[in-house]
């Protein structure tokens, strides 16, 4: 079965930090593009950032100078590292991939973020 299994969310302090983790497997084809996005109740969904398997990186304005990505290809696991965590950091995050057999995307099940004193 086709999955983007996600780990490493949770309950965090102003300040502090997580790191991400998101693994793919199954019969998603060659991997071009692994990344994060955002969601926050109320709004729409958010690019945090993007890695191709070059190792090319895309961050969103949010993560910026704070979150970095990385990626394992031989292991199809993608990382966020985010610091200096911030309340309105608190969301779903999403894994993201794009491939051969996905051209269009196929989403991870989502974690929870929250930055919360």
């Amino acid at each position: 079965q086709v999955q983007l299994v996600e780990s490493g969310g949770g309950l965090v302090q102003p300040g502090g930090s997580l790191r991400l983790s998101c693994a793919a497997s199954g019969s998603l084809g060659r991997i071009y593009v692994m990344g994060w996005y955002r969601q926050a109740p109320g709004e729409q969904r958010e690019l945090v950032a993007t890695i191709t398997t070059s190792g090319y990186t895309n961050y969103g304005a949010s993560a910026k100078g704070r979150f970095t990505i990385s990626s394992d290809n031989a292991k199809n696991t993608v990382h966020l590292q985010m610091n200096s965590l911030k309340p309105e950091d608190t969301a779903v995050y999403y894994c993201w991939a794009r491939s051969s057999g996905f051209p269009k995307g196929y989403w991870g099940q989502g974690t929870q973020v929250t930055v919360s004193s």
